[in-house]
């Protein structure tokens, strides 16, 4: 496949390589460092979506257990069928890991996704009005403007954690919005992660990237 190494286009496949080709306009030098990039850049984002998705489901965890007054809430909220289906592969990730299986337990097994899922219209009355919206207490705006930003959060987390072209994306627009989603939930925890975060480097040393600078993992 053009001057790819054969060991990169082997360990990597051609259809994966062939869509940083696409966006380099055939440079293969440009194409390969793009790839690297997108590596980089990727990890650069993993500690934020960390930080965020970990404070996110607690926030809302705590608020459900207060309000349905057991940490196992899930059994006596109206779930729908997907979200139970979601609790029980959790519990059966437990059980694969030979967890308890405790409400903490199942709580580290669901997805980003189900968390953003409680933010749906179907669980304005029982679940947003009550006690999830006490889970941001940094935003006071509409619930679906809300959820509408939170679930493109968990689609860009999606890509990242399974390995996929994010270059594409205004990652600047998106890194933005991810600090602003974890202000609404916790504002001392997003300037804390900020103070650490690597990613306005990885971005801005991009054009370097892309000229031949050794990638940084």
């Amino acid at each position: 496949m053009g001057d790819v190494p054969e060991w990169m286009s082997g360990a990597f496949s051609e259809p994966r390589l062939e869509k940083y080709l696409r966006a380099a306009r055939g440079n293969t030098l440009r194409a390969t460092q793009l790839y690297w990039w997108n590596i980089e850049v990727s990890g650069a984002l993993f500690g934020p979506f960390h930080c965020l998705e970990v404070a996110l489901r607690n926030a809302v965890h705590r608020e459900l257990t207060g309000h349905h007054g057991r940490a196992d809430w899930w059994e006596v909220a109206p779930l729908t069928e997907d979200s139970l289906r979601k609790v029980r592969q959790a519990r059966s990730q437990c059980r694969r890991n030979r967890s308890a299986g405790t409400p903490d337990d199942v709580v580290a097994e669901l997805t980003f996704g189900f968390w953003a899922s409680l933010l749906t219209r179907r669980y304005d009355r029982h679940f947003w009005v009550p006690a999830v919206r006490k889970a941001f207490p940094g935003y006071s705006g509409r619930r679906d403007a809300l959820y509408d930003e939170l679930w493109s959060l968990v689609l860009l987390r999606n890509r990242i954690m399974h390995h996929e072209p994010v270059h594409t994306r205004d990652l600047a627009k998106d890194h933005a919005k991810l600090y602003r989603v974890m202000g609404y939930v916790n504002e001392v925890l997003a300037k804390e992660v900020r103070s650490m975060d690597r990613f306005p480097e990885v971005l801005a040393a991009k054009s370097d990237m892309l000229r031949g600078r050794a990638p940084r993992f």
